[in-house]
């Protein structure tokens, strides 16, 4: 009998038209899942460094009018950008006379939580697409797997012989398509719940830095 080759371009050169647009898409499904949890991963680095660089420029003792001149509009990091809304509200909520438009803390507060929404959904863009292929991609792969043992039975009934080399190459074909979703859909699950974790985390320290910031700011307005 004629040897069957049973490696993986073995397996996907066999396999029917339908099952192999199952495997190609869950391979370029993987290659996107992978390429934002690489790209997340540098973006909130990134982000946790520039954070902590700001919060020790910030904590410095240096004036706080002083540190925003230094930007010269053009925040640098997360931190800046929210830090920035809070100062361009509070320089705009003084009269020419040097006095305080009313409402200023509530119009500062509002300030800093809207960039900090803008941080929050950059942070969380892409995750959504991990969830997908996490959650589809076994689907996808028990499909490609169902549609080619279908087509392993109906070569067996073709050639009216159950013996194992007519069987094996069929089913070998059709339980890659299970094992590309799997190999697409767990690294997605686990990334997306540590990288939803760590949005979360960045978040909540930008909303600890807007409290100190409006807390700073709201006692020179009592005074």
């Amino acid at each position: 009998m004629e040897a069957v080759d049973f490696s993986m371009w073995g397996l996907f050169a066999r396999a029917t038209i339908t099952v192999k647009i199952t495997m190609i898409l869950l391979i370029l499904a993987s290659g996107w899942a992978w390429t934002i949890i690489i790209n997340k991963t540098i973006q909130y680095r990134r982000a946790r460094s520039l954070a902590a660089k700001f919060d020790q420029a910030f904590w410095s003792g240096e004036p706080l009018d002083e540190l925003f001149d230094k930007m010269n509009m053009d925040p640098k990091g997360p931190s800046e950008a929210i830090f920035a809304a809070g100062m361009m509200e509070w320089r705009r909520s003084h009269k020419q006379d040097g006095g305080l438009i009313p409402g200023a803390q509530a119009r500062i507060d509002r300030s800093m939580d809207v960039a900090i929404a803008k941080e929050s959904e950059t942070l969380q863009k892409g995750l959504q697409v991990l969830a997908t292929v996490g959650s589809t991609a076994p689907f996808v792969g028990l499909f490609g797997t169902v549609w080619g043992i279908m087509n392993a039975f109906i070569e067996i009934a073709e050639q009216q012989n159950t013996s194992l080399a007519v069987v094996a190459p069929g089913i070998a074909e059709a339980l890659l398509a299970t094992g590309l979703g799997l190999l697409a859909a767990i690294p997605a699950v686990i990334f997306y719940n540590k990288l939803s974790s760590d949005s979360d985390r960045i978040t909540a320290n930008y909303e600890a830095f807007a409290d100190e910031f409006a807390t700073i700011l709201s006692r020179q307005l009592d005074s």
